[in-house]
């Protein structure tokens, strides 16, 4: 059931462990640097989902 597969991805996006969210924290912290610190947090949230999103087409996760 590939397609009940990728909707379940899209609307179920729970975390099955730890070391993902860890992994969501650690790559916000690099994003927020010193050159960054004047982004609201809404502009930071869309730059982790625009991250997310080319990584996984790109077929990394």
């Amino acid at each position: 059931f590939p397609l009940i597969y990728h909707v379940t991805l899209d609307i179920l996006p729970v975390q099955a462990s730890a070391v993902p969210c860890e992994r969501v924290f650690s790559s916000s912290k690099e994003m927020d640097t010193l050159r960054r610190i004047n982004l609201s947090p809404e502009v930071m949230e869309r730059l982790q989902i625009l991250k997310h999103l080319y990584l996984r087409q790109r077929g990394e996760r």
